[in-house]
Order: C-alpha cells, then structure tokens, then sequence
C-alpha cells in the first residue's frame, strides 16, 4: 500500500524544495522504501553533453540521501526560468497530465512513500495553450492530501488565509503548514504563526529554522500526514 502527500507553498522560492528534501530525510528514518516526484521543473541547468539536470530532484536525492534514480522523479524538465506553462510554450514539449500520472503510478507501484512537489504557488498553471492543467487538477485526480509551506516573516499571515481560501474553495484538502525561516524568539515570526493557525484551524507541523538540516517532528507523526494512493 503506497502512500503519497503533495507539497505546496505559498509562492515561489517559498523553500518547497528544500522542506521536501528535510520531509524525506526524515522519511528514511522509517524506510528507505520513499521517492520524491515532481511533474515539471523549470529553470534547470544544461549539461555539456547537451542533457538538462532537474536541480530540484538533484538537491532533495542528495539531501534525503534517496536511493531512487534521478531520472524518475520529474517527466517534464525545462532550462528556462519561469512557470513551466510558460516555459513549455517557449522550448515545446507541454505537460500532459497521462504522462504525469503514469510516471506517479510507476513509482506507487515501486516504493511505500511518494513525496510531490508542486511549481510554484499553487495556482502556478503547468500547461494552458495546448490543454489547461493546474496543480489543483493534478491533486484532484491524484486524490492527494497537501501540506502547506510558508515563510515564518512579513506578509505569511495574508499568504497562508489566501491560499488555505482559495484549496477550501477548490476542495483541496490540507493537512497542515510547516512554516521555513524560522527564528525562536522573534515576537513577529511567532504570532505571524498564531495568527496564521488561528484564521486557518490548520495545524502547524513544523518549524524550520534558516539553514536547518533535520525537521522537529517525529518520523511516525510525520507518516500519519501522507495518505493511501487510490
């Protein structure tokens, strides 16, 4: 029985990657049975022998120390750095969402734990010239459950009420927000989180401070957050 969890943020460069990379170390601590998966990635960097590197899955593999082949975490890898709706459009190849559900259903077939994470905020569109795909269509067909990753400073209160409204209208259930950057003690940063969990009734998982290399939360707690592939 494989089971699966979305990553989402509240904007771009929000830390998506990097908490993916955290979340599946920890993961490891249960099973080494767990694979990280995301359907596009702009941005990346070409390679001499003319080969693109999906730099998302590079970093969370090498942070996670995965097992998992890099060539299986991401069918859709674009060199320009924008939304990959854009980017497709600009070098072809758009997001097919078969394609992206074989690829996730390849992987279910073959580890216990999938981590998925999304481009960008999660109203970021994946394909809308040749046949409109969001991130919300992906969970939707995915039956997904997504956890929320916000930054703990200025402005995350408007963020995080904006786009828990906007999943709770799209019926995209959410499990709860890790919030990055984190710095103890700061008077803003704290209630930026008390507010945030007071106007949402989500659950805070996790606080993560700048440059942190391991999650405050327990590998179990963590395993009770992802839910059974359907």
């Amino acid at each position: 029985m494989t089971k699966a969890l979305f990553v989402t943020g509240t904007g771009t460069d929000i830390g998506k990657t990097y908490i993916s990379g955290l979340l599946l170390k920890k993961m490891q601590e249960l099973t080494t049975s767990t694979a990280y998966f995301k359907a596009a990635m702009s941005g990346n960097i070409r390679q001499k022998d003319g080969s693109l590197l999906p730099g998302d899955a590079a970093f969370v593999q090498k942070t996670a120390n995965l097992k998992q082949p890099l060539a299986t975490m991401c069918p859709y890898v674009y060199e320009t750095a924008v939304s990959p709706h854009l980017a497709s459009k600009l070098e072809g190849n758009p997001v097919n969402f078969p394609v992206v559900k074989k690829h996730f259903m390849e992987l279910s077939s073959q580890y216990d734990y999938i981590l998925m994470e999304g481009s960008g905020g999660i109203c970021c569109p994946l394909d809308y010239d040749t046949a409109p795909l969001y991130l919300e269509n992906i969970i939707t067909k995915l039956h997904l459950t997504s956890i929320l990753i916000a930054d703990a400073g200025l402005g995350t209160i408007n963020n995080v009420v904006l786009t828990n409204f906007y999943m709770n209208a799209k019926s995209l259930p959410l499990a709860g927000i890790i919030f990055n950057n984190y710095h103890p003690g700061n008077v803003m940063e704290e209630d930026n989180i008390f507010m945030s969990h007071k106007l949402t009734g989500l659950p805070i998982i996790a606080k993560v401070e700048h440059n942190a290399t391991d999650l405050n939360i327990g590998a179990a707690d963590l395993e009770q957050i992802f839910q059974e592939v359907k």
